[in-house]
């Protein structure tokens, strides 16, 4: 089959609320990257398309939260990213912004088109209203219990935990992300995309279609929506910030973030093309053209239903080829979390690794969450670099260098007689760009990045056998046949790395002075050439590709996230008030006796119930305790604990709740059972603490 020579690769347009992390880049944009530099190097045509994304509710919330305007947020974080991007080796043909006024005017046509067409449908529906703030909740202005799987911090357009897209009117128990207040419903009109008339194309496309080719977790969600029954989805808002809807009676309303931000891989190459002189539609219109979007696990729906709804219903456009969505990567077992800091910063990793954008690279897609959530540690960081890349990579290279000038002054030997074993050898070398091309191909980075370490391992591997440094004392023919075999090994590495490696690969090309031997076609010169590296051709002197990283630089990071996190800690604790004054007669009305619980069950679709049977002395109660968080069912049962059994029962979930348990917190914020046999309060450590006491 003949692949297509032209490609169009986009990236998920990054929110501009906040600088990039480690799970951005390995989600999306290191894959991404490697793709594109692949595909350069075997001569295709490549449109690498980014941007920022400007508009939306996350960033409406952070100018609020810091008491600037939305564009002075967009503004700042925008130029942070594409720096860091710009410095970490992302090869963008073109990375824009939709607050780009090229961006604006494509998504208002789009709108007008899909109007034109009929393609909407106008509905008045009720929408969650904050009577205080006195605006509509749309997406992360609401906070919710997701009736999906039960998470209690869902957003009103998506639950981070299972990854369900949600309408806000979806949320359980709603409550307004700016007061806290329980929202009521508002009638207002919203233009709406059907989905569900899109529904037959969508099957046959995806479920017939992509079966095969699509990465199990892209199409298991697909299919999962697509069974589910789609609906119509709102694609505007009532909001102040964004583009604004481009139709009669859309005054005060915006285009929604997800309808407008996949616009901006359009707008972008438009962009791009009007910058370089290229016609921008054959990357977008013509059926030869290979349509391909890297993407996170929790923007698959908007990328292969929603778009590409819009994309079928717009009527000129390609559809997506492949959308090889990656899964989460934590960082050290907890989620990254960009609200708590819990990330390790793009722009703050370059500061503190200056000139190893690689290390971080090759470590972040040698553990890629492919196809699971992943975890990332400084450790296994240290680990990467010390024992591969250092050990396998840089010490062939080295070696091979350092023996070229030491024998023969930096010229490569003219070789004799070619053994087996030599024979293999570059016959091994010859097979890699095959067998990293297929690995990329099909997605699969790591194993690529990988096979790329194995042709590295080859080296080593031969040269330890062939021990030049012993056989220059009896065979010099021998040792130059030796050291020009190496020599194409290191000439092989030096193009084959680069779209993992880029910066190392330009710097070995230097040492190789490679650039006066490079053609068009580097990668397929290794599969067709016997030489890569030519007899009397000049090398240049040793320099180390990598540098081993200690143990205390290590530490350094590790001593930065620990501080971050008490600090995110410190931030979020809030002190509650004293309460108002009550008498001696109030307090002796409170009947506190000593129980011993029984049994213990967590509640269903919750994080922080546990349903208790707890024996006070004066009967058998069922009490519903909000400690799941801090303790185990199967670990409080035979506990003896200090009850309030006279407090008036209340349903909890559908349970009555008949009393409480008193709990307290350690100095550290940990929450304890207040001991009834002691004066202090007794956790599963036997942490003691003050007074003071915390109803739970």
């Amino acid at each position: 089959m003949n692949k297509p020579k032209r490609y169009t690769i986009t990236t998920a347009l990054p929110y501009t609320n906040g600088p990039i992390h480690i799970g951005h880049l390995a989600g999306v944009y290191v894959p991404a990257d490697i793709y594109a530099r692949y595909l350069r190097l075997t001569g295709n045509d490549v449109a690498f398309i980014g941007g920022s994304d400007e508009h939306g509710v996350p960033i409406t919330i952070k100018a609020k939260n810091e008491g600037v305007s939305p564009q002075d947020i967009v503004d700042k974080y925008h130029a942070i990213i594409k720096k860091s991007f710009e410095d970490f080796g992302i090869t963008y043909d073109n990375y824009s912004r939709t607050s780009a006024p090229i961006h604006h005017e494509t998504a208002s046509e789009f709108f007008k088109t899909l109007d034109e067409k009929d393609e909407f449908m106008e509905e008045t529906t009720e929408q969650l209203y904050d009577e205080e703030a006195n605006q509509f909740l749309a997406d992360r202005f609401v906070i919710g219990t997701c009736p999906k799987c039960g998470n209690e911090e869902a957003y009103g357009d998506q639950c981070e935990n299972c990854g369900t897209s949600l309408n806000a009117t979806d949320l359980i128990n709603p409550k307004s992300a700016i007061t806290g207040n329980v929202p009521t419903l508002k009638k207002t009109k919203h233009w709406f995309l059907p989905l569900d008339k899109h529904e037959a194309f969508l099957k046959e496309w995806i479920l017939e279609g992509h079966k095969k080719d699509w990465k199990p977790n892209v199409y298991g969600q697909c299919k999962s929506w697509i069974d589910d029954g789609l609906r119509p989805r709102a694609v505007t808002r009532d909001l102040d910030w964004g583009i604004p809807v481009p139709a009669e009676g859309g005054e005060g309303k915006v285009l929604y973030v997800w309808f407008d931000a996949p616009i901006g891989y359009i707008s972008s190459t438009k962009e791009w093309a009007a910058r370089e002189g290229k016609n921008w539609e054959p990357y977008w219109k013509d059926e030869d053209t290979k349509l391909v979007h890297f993407i996170g696990k929790d923007n698959i729906v908007f990328h292969c239903i929603i778009f590409p709804a819009m994309l079928k219903a717009e009527g000129s456009y390609i559809l997506p080829d492949n959308v090889p969505a990656n899964e989460f990567l934590n960082l050290e077992g907890n989620k990254l979390s960009t609200s708590k800091n819990w990330a390790v910063w793009l722009h703050e990793y370059l500061e503190d690794f200056p000139g190893q954008q690689d290390v971080l690279r090759y470590a972040l897609n040698a553990n890629a969450p492919e196809t699971k959530d992943n975890d990332f540690t400084w450790k296994d960081f240290q680990a990467r670099n010390n024992n591969e890349l250092v050990a396998i990579f840089g010490n062939f290279i080295n070696r091979v260098v350092v023996l070229t000038n030491k024998y023969y002054n930096g010229i490569v030997p003219e070789p004799s007689d070619f053994e087996t074993v030599d024979e293999e050898t570059l016959a091994a070398v010859k097979a890699y760009p095959d067998v990293i091309a297929s690995s990329i191909e099909r997605y699969r980075f790591r194993e690529a990045g990988q096979e790329l370490m194995n042709l590295a391992r080859l080296g080593n591997k031969y040269l330890a056998d062939a021990e030049p440094w012993k056989v220059i004392k009896e065979d010099e023919a021998r040792t130059k046949t030796i050291m020009y075999v190496a020599l194409q090994i290191a000439s092989a590495l030096a193009t084959l790395s680069e779209p993992f490696l880029p910066f190392t690969s330009e710097k070995l090309k230097r040492i190789l002075c490679h650039s006066e031997l490079d053609s068009e076609s580097q990668w397929n010169d290794i599969k067709t050439n016997e030489v890569l590296l030519p007899a009397n051709h000049q090398i240049g002197k040793a320099e180390l590709l990598f540098s081993k990283i200690e143990d205390k630089t290590i530490q350094t990071q590790l001593d930065k996230l620990e501080a971050s996190k008490k600090a995110n800690e410190a931030a979020n604790k809030t002190v509650e008030p004293q309460k108002d004054t009550i008498t001696f007669e109030d307090f002796t009305k409170l009947d506190m006796r000593v129980g011993t619980i029984l049994e213990a069950e967590k509640m269903p679709k919750t994080k922080k119930l546990l349903k208790l049977k707890v024996d006070t002395g004066i009967d058998t109660r069922t009490i519903v305790s909000g400690i799941a968080e801090s303790f185990s069912a199967e670990e409080i049962i035979g506990k003896r604990v200090t009850v309030l059994v006279n407090l008036a029962p209340r349903a909890l979930r559908g349970v009555e709740s008949q009393g409480m348990i008193l709990m307290t917190e350690t100095p550290e914020g940990k929450l304890v059972f207040v001991n009834p046999d002691t004066s202090t309060a007794l956790s599963t450590g036997d942490t003691e603490v003050g007074n003071g006491l915390q109803i739970s």
